[in-house]
């Protein structure tokens, strides 16, 4: 495992040296972990970064609260570890100071919309005459197209998303609260997790546990809510349960996108038409994909479906996924990042209607020399329980 995370750092250090970046300071907890291998669970949200020091040639470093410290050296192949304590030393800033000072550093490299604003501020305050500048594009670009072994953890992550699916599918119906299927998720998610996982080497600290809050409605008004989360509300009769898996499966540091949605007893005409128009949609989309295509292309055919039934649009037909939620590139209008072999999406299928309905479907994909595979493979035609 050290050695993929190795592979990438020395390509990126390549490239920092290629754009004439002395040292990248990366806060962002997916691109840590990407080149890491260290998941810390403490951040800003406690006051407490956790930085990963990146030079050009040489030797990284991590900067962690000695609380995480003993972790981080568990977990990652980076020997130098700069652990802080509150209120000692200026903290991490003492880190980050030892860490530019050693040589004449003519310009540091953050990701500037992911580095809080408490670190990129002292970063411009501290750094003498360093130019601040963004990195963001070059881990975003490597990012872009995976490896064999980045696909194939994917691949488990899009199993465990199937297993919370299936979960689901046990328990729904009619008089269930809406917050016992989001349990029943998270415990078939978790369960098919652990297979995955043994308790041996840097493995063993990762957590099979399922967890955030899943997007997850049944029927009436509230179904064009697009990102409801679960509530005391029971499911009724002749009514659908939409769920989205996509915060919830975080797999050995990557994320995908999945959408299922199923009626219970009964399915209006109306509601039936209006999912026959999002799996069009969706399909449209899907079978534009294949490396040479424009991102935007993907798009437009899914819109091209929703116009001719006489809908609108509201938002992107898909986004990269992997080591974060969202990468680069998205299936939206003006993204004009050329398809290639290895990327991975999300790709949605959607169409609301306010305070009436919704039909909603949602898989993760893998774009191949042909076209595409799926990280999600999973039943979609419209089911009623």
């Amino acid at each position: 495992m050290d050695n993929a995370y190795r592979k990438r750092t020395v390509e990126f250090q390549k490239r920092l040296g290629e754009a004439g970046v002395d040292i990248a300071i990366i806060q962002d907890p997916d691109s840590v972990f990407y080149l890491s291998a260290f998941w810390g669970y403490l951040g800003m949200q406690f006051g407490r970064p956790t930085v990963l020091a990146v030079p050009d040639a040489g030797n990284c470093t991590i900067v962690t609260p000695s609380l995480e410290a003993e972790m981080a050296e568990k977990m990652s192949w980076i020997d130098t570890i700069c652990q802080w304590s509150d209120g000692i030393d200026g903290e991490w800033r003492k880190c980050l100071q030892e860490i530019t000072g050693v040589k004449k550093v003519k310009t540091i490299g953050i990701e500037a919309n992911k580095t809080h604003p408490t670190v990129a501020s002292y970063l411009r305050d501290h750094s003498h005459d360093a130019d601040i500048v963004d990195i963001s594009d070059i881990l975003a670009d490597m990012r872009m197209v995976k490896t064999a072994d980045e696909i194939a953890v994917m691949r488990q992550a899009g199993e465990i998303s199937v297993a919370m699916c299936q979960g689901a599918k046990e328990v729904i119906a009619e008089g269930v609260p809406e917050y016992e299927v989001a349990l029943a998720v998270i415990a078939a998610g978790t369960r098919k997790a652990a297979e995955f996982l043994t308790d041996k080497g840097p493995e063993r600290l990762f957590s099979p546990m399922i967890h955030n809050l899943q997007v997850l409605q049944s029927g009436g008004p509230d179904l064009s809510m697009v990102h409801r989360r679960p509530t005391t509300r029971r499911v009724k009769q002749g009514e659908s349960v939409y769920m989205c898996f996509c915060e919830m499966n975080d797999f050995k540091g990557v994320k995908l996108g999945f959408d299922r949605q199923y009626w219970v007893g009964d399915v209006s005409d109306e509601e039936a038409r209006l999912y026959e128009i999002a799996i069009k949609a969706q399909a449209a989309a899907l079978n534009t994909i294949r490396p040479g295509v424009v991102a935007q292309d993907v798009h437009f055919a899914a819109e091209k479906v929703y116009r001719e039934e006489g809908f609108g649009l509201c938002y992107r037909t898909g986004r990269a996924v992997g080591f974060s939620l969202i990468e680069k590139p998205e299936l939206k209008k003006d993204d004009r990042t050329i398809l290639q072999a290895g990327m991975t999406f999300a790709v949605d299928g959607a169409v609301s209607v306010p305070e009436k309905g919704a039909a909603r479907v949602g898989d993760s994909i893998v774009v191949t020399d042909s076209g595409f595979d799926y990280l999600t493979p999973f039943a979609k035609d419209l089911q009623v329980l």
